[in-house]
């Protein structure tokens, strides 16, 4: 069984146990439970139930294992040719790492 939820902006595939890094989420701290109700889509063994625009009843319960996880650094380079101009900027997106605890359908 899996669903398709909508967290932060971003949809992700959850199914029960899976980890998942998503936008950071604020005042979250670790160990709390965290419930997320915008399910677009349910998948029970076959058996697909899609929202409109989401699926009523539906969510899905997460337990936060890291309220704050950076990501990787991004660099971001611009040029300009034969002008001598460079600049370089740097960016390190922070997530939150939640696991999937249950989905109740």
């Amino acid at each position: 069984m899996y669903v398709i939820v909508e967290i932060n902006g971003q949809q992700f595939k959850a199914e029960q146990g899976k980890k998942l890094f998503v936008h950071h989420i604020q005042n979250a701290e670790s160990g709390a439970v965290v419930e997320f109700e915008k399910v677009l889509l349910v998948d029970n063994n076959g058996a697909v139930t899609v929202g409109l625009p989401t699926v009523e009843g539906a969510k899905v319960v997460c337990e936060v294992l890291s309220p704050l996880v950076k990501g990787d650094k991004v660099l971001i380079f611009h040029k300009k040719r034969r002008k001598g101009h460079r600049k370089l900027n740097g960016h390190r997106q922070q997530f939150t790492e939640v696991s999937v605890k249950e989905i109740i359908a």
